[in-house]
This record gives C-alpha cells, sequence and structure tokens, in this order.
C-alpha cells in the first residue's frame, strides 16, 4: 500500500492536484493557509493587506521573540486600513481555501495550527474526509489522526489546549499509523534550523507512542527540522516535509 502524504501546503497550488498519483491513499496533515510567508515577506495574506515591507518588520519581530511588539505593530497597521481584521482575514482565508480544496486530492485530511476549522467544511469536497481525534481502517491499515497545534505566544487560529490535545489523543486507541500536524515533544525534531527556534511538540503524542508503538508517526509543522526522523521504541516518527517548498509527497509505503 502507497500512501502519499503532504503537510505545510501554505497556499501552494502547484504540485497539488498530482499529489497523490500512483497512491492507494492520499492524507493531507494541515495548514492550508498562507497568512504570513517567512521566507518570502511579498507572499501572503498580511503582504497583501499591508505590503513587503511592513510583513518583514512584523516577521523581525515575531522571529526576535517579540510579540507583544508585533501586536501592537500589527493593530497599528489593522487600525490604518480601517478594516475589521477577522472579517477581512476570514474572507481572504475563504477565497484560499476555495483554490485550494479544488485542486485538493480526494482523502483523508486533518487541521493544522493555522488552519481555521469552522471553515473547511464549506469548502471540502465529496471526496474529502476530514478527520480529527479520531481513528479509521483503510484497507486493514488503522490510522488515527490528531490535528491543529498546541498553545503558544505566536497564537495561530488553531492553538487548543493541552488538555483538549490529550482528549483527542486518548480517543485513538492502538494504530498502526498516527497522523497529526504537530509533533511529539522529542527536541532534534521539534527544532528549526532557519527560524532558529523550538516548535512546541506534543508530550501527549510522545507518550502516546511510547504506550502504543505504532509502526509510523507522522507529522509537519516544522519546516526545517534539525532531523527528519527518531525512533522512538519501535516507531519510526517521520517528518512529511514543507510542501510549499517541495513541491511534492512524502511516501510511504505499508
Amino acid at each position: 500500500m502507497q500512501i502519499n502524504v503532504v503537510s505545510d501546503v501554505h497556499y501552494q497550488l502547484e504540485g497539488l492536484a498530482a499529489a497523490a498519483d500512483g497512491a492507494d491513499l492520499f492524507i493531507c496533515l494541515g495548514d492550508l493557509v498562507l497568512f504570513l510567508d517567512y521566507d518570502d515577506p511579498d507572499n501572503g495574506i498580511f503582504s497583501d493587506l499591508f505590503g513587503p515591507a511592513n510583513t518583514e518588520r512584523y516577521i523581525r519581530l515575531r522571529s526576535a521573540k517579540r510579540f507583544e511588539e508585533a501586536r501592537a505593530f500589527g493593530r497599528e497597521l489593522w487600525e490604518s486600513i480601517g478594516a475589521d481584521p477577522w472579517q477581512e482575514i476570514s474572507q481572504r482565508v475563504g477565497e484560499q481555501y476555495e483554490q485550494l480544496f479544488s485542486a485538493m486530492p480526494d482523502g483523508l485530511l486533518t487541521f493544522g495550527n493555522v488552519d481555521v476549522p469552522a471553515m473547511w467544511p464549506g469548502h471540502a469536497g465529496d471526496g474529502h474526509r476530514i478527520v480529527d481525534g479520531e481513528s479509521i481502517v483503510i484497507d486493514d491499515i488503522r490510522l488515527g489522526f490528531v490535528g491543529g497545534g498546541l498553545r503558544t505566544p505566536m497564537r495561530t487560529p488553531f492553538e487548543i489546549s493541552d488538555e483538549d490535545f490529550q482528549a483527542k489523543v486518548d480517543r485513538l486507541g492502538p494504530v498502526d499509523v498516527l497522523c497529526s500536524h504537530i509533533p511529539p515533544a522529542v527536541g532534534e525534531i521539534c527544532y528549526d534550523v532557519e527560524a532558529r527556534r523550538l516548535e512546541r511538540g506534543s508530550v501527549a503524542l510522545r507518550r502516546y507512542i511510547e504506550e502504543f508503538q505504532p509502526r509510523y508517526a507522522l507529522h509537519g509543522h516544522v519546516h526545517n527540522p534539525l532531523v527528519p526522523a527518531v525512533t522512538i521504541g519501535r516507531t519510526q516518527v517521520l517528518n512529511v516535509g514543507h510542501f510549499r517548498r517541495r513541491m511534492r509527497p512524502f511516501e510511504l509505503f505499508l
């Protein structure tokens, strides 16, 4: 069985429609939206609204972990254009989702931390199955899905409490393949070498892996990990890659 997996699409339409080619199953681990492009400040919703120069300044503040200053600067920018932030952002997110779901192959999808779950059902097609906090069986392979991220100073749209995240993990039961947006809390797979920061991984996922030992644990979220894979007991923990940059899926053979 060949499973093609993408994560951190971030409005990368090129290659998306072909991402399931040759696969028996397609999986997307979320982060479809491109709000802020750290690699290229000319791209993304923030840049469309406020321009590349303001985007560069905002990115510098966030990268330096000066989050309160970044939020204050953001408020100034919104006041300067006299727009309601949520109304403006939701419209632009909806426009991205319309194109992304039109290009997305049929398969199983879960949310990333920058996604807006409430908007997915209005854009997903008949062949898209949204899975979060549950396990399903495909061709005798049991797959478990845990979407979203944990709370951080970044305050991205789908960050939830540790307790709510734990509750989703607790509903899974034993699986063959664990699919999540964020990684388990293991330092070397959580550290992003380009952003030069430790992304927040999940202790609940790590404990789940230690207890149930799925064959594979797949995740995204960390765009440039110090290492792309680790082993926890018998489980291979694999970062499926930053699709916006790779423009090709990760292929898993079972």
